[in-house]
């Protein structure tokens, strides 16, 4: 592992940004902590980012979050590397609709609609 992290904040119920965490799980590893907060109406978890070198290829990766109940915003900001396999992890787990993207110099942030 590397001192990159990944962020991903979420709007909507608590069971839906569970869902969320448990399908990048099988990319990223657990978070640093699982949203738990059930009247909250944006959940964050931070992931450690694995080292390109050695993280699991996403596209060979098979998500299981679960259904959601609600569309779900999700964003995403990390190493555009960490950005890109989230990005295509929740796409294979969930309905996924882009909805933009920012770049820097070592950052990425994608935003994503996740519909049930």
């Amino acid at each position: 592992m590397s001192d990159t992290r990944l962020t991903v904040t979420l709007d909507g119920g608590i069971d839906d940004a569970r869902a969320i965490v448990r399908a990048l799980e099988g990319v990223f590893g657990a978070p640093d902590g699982r949203p738990a907060d059930e009247g909250a109406t944006v959940h964050t978890a931070t992931f450690d980012a694995p080292d390109t070198r050695h993280a699991p290829d996403a596209s060979s990766a098979h998500p299981t979050g679960g259904a959601l109940s609600a569309p779900v915003t999700v964003t995403v900001q990390g190493t555009p590397q960490a950005v890109e396999a989230a990005s295509e992890t929740l796409s294979r787990a969930f309905t996924a609709r882009n909805e933009g993207a920012a770049s820097g110099d070592q950052e990425r942030e994608r935003q994503l609609l996740l519909v049930p």
